[in-house]
C-alpha cells in the first residue's frame, strides 16, 4: 500500500466523522458530499472498511431503515460522543499539520 493511500485513509476518516457529524447519514449520501468536495479519488470500496472501523472503535451508531422507493434498507450512521471527541481531536491535528506542511512548502519555492 503506497504512502498516499495510507494518508487519504487517516484523512478520510476525519472527514466521514465530519459528514456524519452534520447529521444521520448513509453510505451513498457520504459519497457524494465528498465527491462534492472534491474528493473524487475516493471510491464505496474505501468508505466501507473505515465505516465499519468506526462504529467497531464506537465513533459512530448505525440502524437500519426502510428506503422511500421501498428498496432495501439503508445503514444509516450517527456520531457518538466518543466519535465527536475523536472528530475534534482530528480538527486540531489537521489544523497544526496542514499548517506545516503548506509552510514548508511555500519555503521552497513550488
Amino acid at each position: 500500500m503506497s504512502s498516499s493511500t495510507q494518508i487519504l485513509k487517516g484523512i478520510l476518516e476525519g472527514c466521514l466523522l465530519k459528514i456524519i457529524a452534520k447529521g444521520e447519514t448513509y453510505g451513498y449520501e457520504m459519497m457524494e458530499t465528498l465527491h462534492l468536495y472534491g474528493f473524487t479519488m475516493v471510491s464505496e470500496g474505501s468508505i466501507y472498511p473505515l465505516l465499519l472501523r468506526l462504529k467497531k472503535d464506537g465513533l459512530v451508531t448505525t440502524s437500519n431503515k426502510n428506503t422511500p422507493s421501498g428498496g432495501p434498507k439503508r445503514k444509516y450512521y450517527v456520531l457518538t460522543q466518543k466519535g465527536q471527541e475523536e472528530l475534534n481531536g482530528f480538527k486540531e491535528n489537521w489544523g497544526s499539520i496542514s499548517k506545516s506542511v503548506n509552510k514548508l512548502l511555500r519555503e521552497e519555492g513550488d
